[in-house]
């Protein structure tokens, strides 16, 4: 069981400038509330904002294929140190000066995903996470972030 507050390091961040495109890691993202991450292909009004997965998720996955780097579950956000899909919808995430909402536990996986045709499993629809942005603010990648609920 996950405790009802704790820190994490934020190891990756990624974008997209469209959907359907494996996202790329950036040093920092700006984070506007009610929106998501400028310049994401996912931003906008709705509540898949920000997408976020676990690092310890994907090492499972790079045993299996260890070519398999920030980004390539189309996470926005790649951290260490705190199981994310053990968080309840409601947390607050504080990612540098901005703060998410969990939203959403998962996802169905969508057709033609290039993880699971090539080792068979992919852990996004069911280790990620999405949240929207409550507090607009910047993220750098190797931030400490913190959560509560």
């Amino acid at each position: 069981m996950i405790a009802n507050e704790g820190e994490f390091t934020v190891e990756s961040l990624n974008v997209s400038k469209a959907r359907g495109q494996k996202k790329v890691p950036v040093e920092s993202i700006a984070l506007r509330a009610g929106w998501g991450i400028e310049g994401d292909a996912h931003a906008g009004d709705w509540h898949r904002q920000v997408s976020l997965l676990a690092d310890e998720d994907v090492d499972g996955m790079r045993a299996v294929l260890p070519s398999i780097g920030p980004g390539d579950f189309a996470e926005n956000v790649t951290t260490r140190g705190v199981s994310v899909a053990e968080l309840p919808v409601g947390a607050r995430l504080e990612l540098g000066t901005a703060v998410l909402e969990v939203t959403q536990i998962g996802k169905e996986c969508h057709e033609g995903c290039e993880i699971r045709a090539i080792v068979g499993d992919c852990v996004m629809p069911r280790r990620g996470i999405f949240a929207k942005v409550v507090e607009s603010g910047e993220v750098r990648r190797g931030d400490r972030g913190r959560y509560r609920f």
